[in-house]
């Protein structure tokens, strides 16, 4: 017997089952999804994730319960609410009745409040700085003293107690002091200037161009159907914690919107095509707004609502969101046509999901 090609053979075959024993290379798709598996428990609140390159989407799951009654499951498809997040519609809004010049953001709030209590304060602050969380005006609201009365009041109900403040925390557009109520403000004037309800309007003005046909804005109580629910953990247990739960959850201009991970790429995608405002508009939105009595020992980092963040040497645009058990963050790179988008409905930690996203893209170097 000639044992050389019996050697051969054995020597081949190890060679082919090292070679099929090594692990498949991890692509991003799979290091997400096995990050964020060990994030949600599969029976507990969750969330979904999307990850997007150009018009590509690169990953996105579900994560965990959207209902914990009913155990519905979170799909990519699964309505949040956004939180702070909806204050970018809110802001673009805004910027497409400046182009269609029915507005200015140097008009002053008087124009639009005349019962503003002190007339000096309502002339010197401006839609700008409502834009960029620079008004001074002080957030008075007693939400804790009356937490019954703001369980549903509205946008008007929680703007009132700022108008009859008789003075600011300080001067318009010297500081940065991050402002609820000044978005309540901001989704009035949309509604006195274009005729409409804030919600009708964002709806056909940015909704349906953008092709968003699932997503939504609070009206009174959130939807009744169609939407996750949010919990917070007390007492070792989760307990529901989104509308009659959470005072000023009714205060839509600030944190009404709700929507998906997928709405939420087209939402992006729209923005980058120019479908609602124009290609200058929304890169000006983008940019940090220093105005010329900026006296903040910390350094503006605002556009028109967005965050501006310097991430190895490229300018995000991105904002978070948190209302009673909603998380969320928004975090697009213009310049590299990347978006990845994070909801929960349980308050996991959106800023230490956005490090490792982040520390993912530039293994991968997405970012250089």
């Amino acid at each position: 017997m000639n044992i050389k090609p019996v050697i051969l053979s054995i020597y081949i075959l190890s060679v082919l089952i090292t070679a099929c024993s090594k692990k498949k290379k991890l692509t991003l798709a799979d290091k997400l999804d096995s990050y964020f598996s060990q994030q949600y428990p599969a029976d507990q609140p969750g969330g979904a994730v999307l990850l997007l390159r150009d018009t590509s989407i690169i990953f996105s799951k579900g994560y965990g319960f959207a209902d914990l009654k009913t155990k519905e499951l979170i799909t990519t498809k699964t309505l949040f609410n956004l939180g702070s997040i909806s204050k970018t519609f809110t802001a673009n809004g805004i910027l497409i009745l400046q182009e269609q010049g029915k507005l200015s953001v140097e008009d002053d709030l008087l124009k639009y409040f005349p019962n503003f209590k002190n007339k000096d304060i309502a002339k010197k602050v401006k839609i700008k700085h409502l834009l960029t969380h620079t008004s001074g005006l002080p957030d008075n609201r007693q939400v804790s003293k009356d937490s019954v009365f703001f369980l549903t009041a509205n946008d008007a109900q929680n703007w009132y107690p700022i108008t009859q403040t008789d003075t600011l925390e300080f001067e318009p557009g010297s500081k940065y002091n991050y402002s609820n109520p000044a978005y309540n403000a901001l989704a009035l004037i949309i509604e006195q200037v274009s005729g409409q309800k804030w919600q009708d309007f964002v709806k056909e003005k940015i909704f349906i161009p953008t092709g968003m046909v699932k997503s939504t804005i609070t009206d009174g109580a959130h939807p009744s159907e169609g939407v996750s629910h949010a919990y917070t953990m007390i007492a070792h247990q989760w307990t529901e914690d989104d509308f009659g739960e959470e005072p000023t959850f009714c205060a839509s201009g600030n944190g009404g919107v709700w929507s998906s991970v997928e709405e939420l790429a087209l939402y992006e995608m729209a923005l980058r095509k120019a479908k609602f405002l124009s290609t200058e508009t929304i890169r000006d939105s983008r940019k940090i707004k220093i105005f010329p009595n900026w006296a903040d020992s910390k350094p503006a980092d605002r556009g028109w609502s967005w965050q501006v963040v310097t991430v190895d040497s490229t300018n995000t645009a991105e904002h978070t969101g948190h209302q009673g058990g909603f998380a969320a963050n928004y975090v697009a790179f213009p310049e590299k046509g990347i978006l990845f988008v994070i909801l929960h409905n349980a308050p996991y930690d959106v800023y230490l999901y956005r490090e490792k996203i982040i520390s993912l893209l530039e293994e991968e170097k997405w970012l250089e």
